[in-house]
């Protein structure tokens, strides 16, 4: 069995990323889910390893300096960011793997893995993302304009990565990413032992 895929998703602020990697784990129920790790203290009921692995501020820039951190960002003075081994047993097991990534967190992962999958999330316009943003309630005007000229640099980016989809509705862009994992796994190299054994006989 070869090694499963680790899938990541990017995409502008409101364009549903986290919505559709819902709906695919729905539909994928054996894919693997990757646990941010975070230095922030934990809330309430939160448990380690579960929401997130909880690690001191020491803690997690050592991670970072034995490369154990894929990619990371800071938020509020806290770091957040994606850990090596779990993606890496996940994937080692065979299991896919999705991910909700920034689009720089994708492009670096995309440098370290073969079996990284980029796919970009496009939304239908820049309108239908308005009012997306509009529609959360918890953005001032002057934040959803700021978003919607962030979003603008980061699907000029999209050509750096492997796959688009545009999100018209969580179904179809679900269905599609389905479709892109599936295909990926029927790939020549991915499938050359089928290839081999059947020559070997």
């Amino acid at each position: 069995m070869g090694n499963g895929l680790i899938v990541s998703i990017s995409g502008p602020s409101g364009v549903g990323k986290g919505t559709v990697i819902e709906r695919l784990r729905e539909m994928l129920p054996d894919s693997g889910r990757s646990i941010s790790a975070t230095s922030r203290a934990p809330r309430g009921e939160e448990k380690d390893g579960v929401e997130y692995y909880f690690r001191t501020r020491e803690e997690f820039e050592k991670m970072i300096a034995d490369g154990e951190i894929v990619e990371y960002d800071q938020y509020v003075g806290n770091y957040y960011g994606t850990p090596l081994t779990p993606l890496l047993t996940m994937s080692q097991g065979g299991q896919d793997v999705l991910l909700d990534l920034t689009v720089p967190g994708s492009l670096a992962l995309k440098e370290k893995f073969d079996e990284t999958v980029t796919i970009f999330l496009l939304p239908p316009s820049f309108e239908e993302l308005r009012n997306r943003l509009v529609g959360r309630g918890t953005e001032t005007e002057d934040l959803v304009e700021k978003r919607l000229s962030e979003a603008r640099g980061e699907i000029e980016k999209a050509p750096k990565f492997d796959y688009v989809v545009t999100n018209r509705s969580v179904e179809q862009a679900a269905d599609e990413i389905a479709a892109i994992m599936l295909a990926e796994h029927c790939r020549y190299q991915r499938r050359s032992v089928e290839v081999d054994t059947l020559l070997a006989e």
